[in-house]
């Protein structure tokens, strides 16, 4: 088969069954699953972030999975680069580049390209970064409301992080980051085909909460020691916000019982799934849809059905 034009990116939310998904499809069209998530690309939290098991990188190639250590950035800039190699890599070995993943910034940017804003002068970014720190997450999303509504509506109050790129750039451009990504004019990529896994909410969040119960089993708890005796690791380092990671570490450091711990991280994961369906549903133009749970049977005849339809002229 030639895959030099080929890419298949498939996007859904947290514990969706997605990456269930990439692998069937990869063993069937001989593909490399290629990871989309900005929490999976780092390697000291395997289980935290469900990366794929030993088994499962068995039957199929896995590229972008632990790639970074827990200390490091990984902006979506970053991230295009190594997916845009990963691809290359995969088409030159004959295989088809089959892209994973939730980060609804990640899979925009494959997509449509990003938006080329000037870099931020360190003062502005200095002086946001304070304010962020003086007045917390919350107040600081209050703020950022009155000035630019529309970015503040998309960010969760608590998202540090994006709550200050969005109000960095703001404060050195004068136009709101909503306004730079607008004016992105990329074209897709050859060969693109995008399939949604959207399965029904109450199912969704059943399997956010059985998930976490699984990780935990499989050893979240030992993860989140490893990263509590780290003395190097900022709290503001993007791979601190994992779901569960901070619930865990509260439960270590005897502040939550656990199963307070466990609860927390449980409704932290079905909200961050509920955002994230709300903006594949926005964002995410999919050529398929998968709309039900993909239990084995569902999973077999969906993987059918999508390789039929990839193959189609």
């Amino acid at each position: 088969m030639d895959v030099t034009d080929k890419l298949l990116v498939i996007g859904g939310p947290t514990a969706s069954g997605k990456s269930a998904l990439a692998l069937a499809l990869a063993e069937a069209l001989g593909g490399t699953v290629i990871n989309a998530d900005s929490m999976q690309v780092y390697r000291e939290l395997p289980i935290l972030t469900a990366q794929p098991d030993a088994a499962a990188k068995a039957r199929a190639p896995h590229l972008l999975y632990g790639v970074l250590g827990i200390e490091e950035l990984c902006s979506a800039g970053r991230w295009l680069e190594m997916a845009h190699a990963a691809i290359a890599e995969t088409r030159a070995a004959g295989r088809w580049p089959i892209v994973v993943g939730g980060t609804g910034l990640y899979l925009r940017s494959l997509i449509g390209g990003l938006a080329d804003i000037p870099p931020v002068p360190e003062a502005v970014r200095a002086a946001v970064r304070a304010r962020l720190a003086e007045i917390g997450a919350p107040a600081f999303h209050g703020e950022l409301a009155a000035r630019d509504p529309e970015m503040a509506a998309r960010l969760n109050p608590a998202d540090g992080q994006r709550l200050g790129r969005a109000a960095e750039v703001l404060a050195a451009t004068g136009r709101s980051l909503a306004d730079w990504q607008r004016a992105t004019a990329a074209p897709a990529p050859e060969g693109l085909r995008t399939v949604l896994v959207s399965p029904p909410r109450a199912e969704l969040y059943a399997a956010c909460d059985g998930r976490f119960e699984a990780m935990l089993a499989a050893g979240a708890l030992e993860e989140a020691r490893a990263v509590m005796a780290r003395a190097d690791l900022n709290d503001s380092l993007p791979a601190l916000k994992a779901l569960g990671l901070r619930e865990l570490m509260a439960y270590l450091a005897g502040s939550l019982s656990r199963e307070a711990a466990v609860a927390a991280a449980q409704m932290a994961t079905r909200h961050y799934a509920k955002r994230q369906m709300t903006w594949f549903r926005g964002q995410f133009l999919a050529g398929y849809t998968v709309d039900k749970k993909l239990n084995e049977q569902y999973l077999t005849d969906s993987a059918k059905k999508i390789i039929d339809w990839l193959l189609t002229p």
